[in-house]
């Protein structure tokens, strides 16, 4: 059965490696982008219909709640509904809490947590009616341990995992899974972007010794999103070369 898979975040760094991996696993998939990215968005299609998986995208601000309601359902009308949901869609406006303006905390908090429920809950019931959904929201190693100049990034993450450990408990009866993925420091551009010596810095703090790659996030999604996956719910799974290992 082909289900639909719909990823957040998906034309970015890691949410394409996502969008790779659940199509090599036989889902459907529609990634949501930003409306910024509209100039490139007929690049990455096509980059994605070379490497031999076709994706639906819709462009929307999924901080505007209405705009991500009609996205989802333009998604269900053109593939069927949506039975796996990655939460992947972020940004960072870091600053010192002295310092962070209104503006950079409410941007954060909306863009990175209430698109959770802005995409989630049209969704949901629907999962718990037919009896199955996954639902995965990438959140961040800063979200358990947090960052300095990252109040708001750490705010939105750590609550993106108590959306999870809520929705595990309301969909465990129904076979709807809800957990999320922690990732550390990934190698993507905004990253390869750093200043060689700070990168050096940050691959020093980490017990492995180097960057994590998108794939490698995408696989413990794949993992978690899994039909056989219906016993591993509530769950942060980390992904960061230990630079922080929880109990």
């Amino acid at each position: 059965m082909s289900r639909v898979a719909v990823v957040t975040g998906g034309t970015g760094a890691i949410g394409t490696e996502i969008c790779k991996a659940l199509a090599a696993a036989g889902r459907k998939v529609a990634a949501i982008g930003h409306p910024s990215e509209s100039e490139r968005v007929a690049q990455w299609k096509q980059d994605c219909a070379d490497a031999g998986f076709e994706v639906h995208v819709e462009l929307v601000d999924l901080a505007d709640h209405e705009a991500a309601q009609l996205a989802m359902g333009s998604i269900e009308s053109a593939l069927g509904p949506v039975e796996i949901l990655v939460n992947a869609a972020g940004i960072t406006k870091d600053a010192r809490f002295t310092k962070m303006s209104v503006e950079a905390w409410r941007a954060v908090i909306s863009t990175n947590l209430d698109s959770v429920y802005n995409v989630t809950q049209p969704v949901f019931g629907g999962m718990l009616e037919r009896g199955f959904g996954r639902i995965v929201n990438i959140a961040s190693v800063n979200g358990q341990k947090g960052q300095f100049g990252q109040a708001n990034y750490a705010a939105a993450k750590a609550g993106m995992h108590g959306v999870s450990m809520s929705l595990a408990y309301e969909g465990a009866r129904k076979n709807v899974t809800a957990n999320t993925v922690s990732p550390g420091y990934i190698a993507t551009p905004m990253v390869d972007a750093i200043k060689p010596e700070a990168r050096a810095a940050i691959e020093a703090q980490i017990p492995m010794g180097r960057l994590g790659k998108p794939e490698e996030v995408a696989r413990a999604v794949a993992f978690l999103t899994a039909d056989d996956a219906g016993y591993i719910t509530g769950v942060n799974l980390p992904v960061n070369g230990g630079l922080f290992i929880s109990h």
